[in-house]
């Protein structure tokens, strides 16, 4: 069978690398693809870009394609799975209405209203003075947020009412996002352990994958700005079976039945960003309707169950009898950013020692994010660049493997967190 993974993130190089695994699938292409993708001979890169659904939906028919698997968002949002379906081409992921729980917060936010789905406090606005006065009402600290796409970079953790005035200034009067900051969205601070949790959905079954946890700052100790994501850890060892079946209950199922009450039937990935606070009280932060990056990377470095399999069960709604298989130790993936990420990445840098993945060593992999293949030599092309993954017996294993070998990894001006899952750590030997 031959599958077609749309996009050129970390996300994407790693669902290409665990589908061309599968003894089914005997061909990879993924649109467009990147360095990493480009480099492995079991992987053809096609040059259309993601939001070009007419050329991708012909390429589709041309070469037979028997799954399309659909990555980022952007094209979810603008009705990419519909259009394949109206083709005729079997796909995997969202329609256009269902992806609005990610394309469209203001949605998200009356949704799990509407379907008492635990959340915060919010507000919506288009008019700033009505969003200035809200938010001198409310106080500091207090999360703004662009109402649409943003590239994981349209929110604001506020901690004075200065600082949330200017943000709300810079969406809605200078345009910082264009369409997607049109309209904010203005919610309570929270406070506790953010965790991912990721399920698959068929319209009408779920199965659940491991959970993980993300580090969105970009320094050490959780500073500096909000970034897409500079690593990630699975499993996330605050997710307690008893908290596991929790979230299934308060969040995910109400969300699947919700969409369904609301005439919107949910297939793809769908991805909750929780908060769990000392209580174990769940929050719902945000929902994504696809892997997260770089959640994914780890979480598909443990899977041990042929996802390609899965996912084609999925896409003709009929995963009730599939169950994953895991690894049952650690994985963890650090992200190797370029100069002055995440404002405006320098490019074009030549990386040194980025292809370890030559030395078939099943406990690690560099999955490639924003990286170009020149002339046999690969080249930053991107923000996040590199996405370094090692696993272990245990999480301290994981975290010694992945930094021994980023250490062998050199291009001018990069930068990464040396802390990844260190908090995870530090609250196991407390517990011990």
């Amino acid at each position: 069978m031959k599958a077609l993974i749309i996009g050129n993130g970390g996300r994407e190089h790693a669902l290409a690398w665990k589908i061309k695994q599968s003894p089914l699938v005997k061909k990879v292409f993924v649109a467009p693809g990147n360095g990493g993708t480009d480099l492995d001979e079991r992987i053809e890169n096609i040059d259309i870009a993601v939001n070009d659904i007419n050329k991708l939906v012909l390429f589709a028919k041309k070469e037979k394609i028997d799954l399309t698997i659909i990555g980022p968002e952007v094209p979810l949002s603008e009705g990419i799975v519909d259009i394949f379906i109206e083709n005729k081409l079997k796909v995997f992921g969202p329609r256009k209405l269902a992806a609005q729980l990610e394309s469209s917060k203001d949605f998200a936010k009356s949704f799990m209203e509407r379907h008492k789905i635990p959340t915060a406090k919010y507000k919506t606005f288009t008019n700033i003075k009505d969003a200035h006065r809200y938010i001198k009402e409310e106080g500091a600290p207090i999360v703004i947020k662009a109402d649409g796409l943003a590239a994981g970079k349209g929110v604001v953790v506020a901690m004075t009412v200065q600082e949330a005035l200017l943000a709300v200034d810079s969406m809605l009067e200078d345009n910082l996002f264009g369409d997607a900051g049109a309209r904010v969205v203005i919610e309570e601070f929270l406070t506790g352990e953010e965790v991912s949790f990721i399920v698959i959905c068929d319209g009408k079954s779920i199965l659940p994958l491991e959970s993980s946890q993300d580090h969105k700052r970009l320094l050490d100790s959780d500073l500096g700005p909000n970034t897409g994501g500079m690593g990630a850890y699975s499993p996330a060892p605050i997710i307690t079976p008893e908290l596991h079946r929790k979230i299934m209950s308060e969040v995910i199922e109400p969300t699947t039945e919700g969409m369904k009450k609301d005439g919107i039937e949910f297939t793809g990935f769908l991805y909750a960003g929780l908060m769990i606070d000392k209580n174990n009280d769940i929050k719902t932060l945000e929902f994504n309707c696809r892997m997260g990056d770089p959640e994914t990377q780890p979480i598909l470095f443990r899977l041990k169950s042929d996802l390609f399999e899965i996912l084609l069960a999925a896409a003709n709604r009929n995963i009730s009898n599939y169950k994953a298989e895991w690894d049952q130790g650690s994985a963890i993936t650090v992200v190797i950013a370029a100069e002055n990420y995440p404002n405006q990445p320098k490019i074009n840098d030549e990386i040194f020692n980025h292809n370890h993945n030559n030395n078939n060593n099943d406990n690690c992999f560099i999955f490639h994010a924003g990286t170009v293949l020149k002339n046999n030599k690969i080249y930053s092309a991107g923000g996040r660049v590199l996405g370094v993954t090692a696993k272990g017996n245990s999480l301290k294993n994981a975290q010694e493997h992945v930094y021994n070998l980023v250490k062998n990894i050199s291009f001018k001006g990069m930068q990464y967190r040396t802390d990844i899952a260190q908090k995870a750590l530090k609250k196991s030997s407390e517990r011990s």
